[in-house]
């Protein structure tokens, strides 16, 4: 596939990367040269050195040959002009782009052929703001993504001391949660083997696959304590900040820390039922004085990584539950150990994912990174015959995968089953599997439909 990127920052460079190491032809076009050669080092990928917005650049890209033009410039206004001015001048067949504002999100008929032709709107803030409220619904978990529209969670849990599933074998594992599905154990950032012999320890991080309908008592198996969230604080009244607090509004005892005092008033009269403090989330008399050692949980969502990291451990420090930190920069993502703050997460990465899940063939309709590591989990929707598809008309064991890949469950009619010599796979059941980042073209290649 021939894609032209728009922007070369974290998500653009993210998404180019990803793209080229499944072999697609992309070009990345943007203002900073800088940025563009360090890409070029790391990535086999064409650079233009431009403006997005300008005709010109985009011919450069070879813009009549591509596929796909994905916009993800710092400014919404420009990623809306560079697709309008693709529609009209080269007829792009496929168009994604990122949407911040809420005022232009707030109106959907913007975004049509006959006006913005944009095909897939793409809202990071969106995105990281449902994220964090999945992990403050369901405490404990670090990681919580939803496939088949909902009707299956995969959950990314920690495991307590003296919990149910503490020292318990994966075997007594499927006996005390029949309908649990281990797709990866973690030990020590390691991942193991899940064999029906092994143990899970306390610290160890477990990911598996529930029906949402089996999700709360599956969650009581690894905690102690499944109180929920009363006192919160948010650090940060941005973007993501203040939709977060709208959303929380009213169900939690909610503050939220803004350092420039404009935005702290503007926040104020935004949020009713919200207390605004002005001041610096880093400020170690300012938490004390907000009641940090009796608060459930911190979350750290300033523009600043540091800021974000060092009230992080602050906070974690002076005695909070729980912390819950926002990292751009996926290097400092990786560093960061995890008894020092509990729960890291990358915009970067939430957005790439969302975005991949529309580019990706081999009926790919579904993207969830797994955090710290290389993998992803990948839906996929069986399409096609027997005489079309290497997959119909097989079982999950009979389907010939690179070694490092693995099926973790097959979703059929609502219903989570097991894979199993059991099972034909049949046209519209989905697959759920596991696998590492550099495999994506080979299980492309594999689920695509021949013609």
């Amino acid at each position: 596939m021939n894609i032209i990127i728009l922007g070369a920052g974290h998500t653009g460079a993210s998404v180019a990367r990803s793209l080229s190491n499944e072999g697609n032809n992309v070009v990345v076009i943007d203002t900073n040269a800088g940025h563009l050669r360090q890409l070029q080092e790391s990535s086999d990928i064409a650079i233009v050195v431009g403006r997005g917005t300008f005709p010109e650049t985009l011919k450069q890209a070879n813009i009549q040959e591509a596929d796909l033009l994905i916009s993800v410039m710092h400014q919404d206004e420009d990623n809306m002009v560079a697709c309008h001015i693709a529609w009209i001048l080269f007829k792009t067949p496929r168009i994604i782009a990122r949407i911040r504002d809420a005022h232009y999100l707030a109106h959907p008929e913007l975004f049509t052929k006959n006006n913005i032709p944009i095909d897939t709107l793409i809202s990071p803030e969106s995105l990281v703001t449902e994220h964090i409220q999945h992990i403050i619904e369901y405490p404990g978990t670090q990681q919580l993504h939803s496939f088949a529209q909902g009707i299956v969670k995969l959950v990314s849990i920690d495991i307590e001391e003296n919990s149910s599933a503490d020292k318990c074998s994966i075997e007594s594992l499927r006996s005390l949660a029949p309908q649990l599905f281990c797709v990866a154990l973690f030990q020590e950032k390691q991942r193991v083997a899940v064999e029906r012999s092994t143990i899970i320890n306390a610290g160890d991080r477990l990911l598996y696959l529930v029906s949402e309908d089996h999700l709360d008592e599956s969650l009581a198996l690894f905690m102690t304590d499944q109180q929920h969230y009363k006192r919160i604080i948010l650090a940060g009244g941005g973007h993501i900040g203040k939709r977060l607090a709208k959303a929380l509004q009213g169900k939690f005892n909610l503050k939220i820390i803004e350092q420039d005092s404009q935005r702290a008033n503007d926040l104020a009269e935004d949020l009713e039922k919200v207390m605004v403090l002005c001041g610096d989330a880093t400020n170690p008399a300012l938490l004390k004085e907000e009641g940090i050692a009796d608060s459930d949980l911190f979350c750290a969502l300033t523009s600043s990584d540091e800021v974000n990291i060092l009230s992080s451990m602050l906070t974690k420090k002076l005695g909070v539950k729980r912390t819950l930190c926002l990292v751009n920069k996926v290097t400092y993502a990786d560093m960061i150990p995890s008894d020092a703050i509990d729960t890291v997460f990358s915009p970067e990465r939430i957005t790439s994912a969302s975005i991949l899940r529309y580019v990706r063939g081999g009926g790919i309709v579904n993207v969830c990174p797994i955090h710290s590591t290389a993998l992803e989990v990948l839906e996929i929707i069986l399409e096609g015959t027997p005489e079309t598809s290497r997959i119909i008309g097989l079982t999950p064991t009979q389907i010939e995968l690179a070694e490092d890949i693995s099926i973790s469950a097959i979703i059929r009619d609502n219903q989570l089953f097991r894979p199993s010599d059991e099972i034909m796979l049949q046209a519209r059941d989905r697959i759920l599997l596991l696998t590492p980042q550099n495999l994506i073209a080979h299980i492309e290649n594999h689920f695509q439909i021949a013609e």
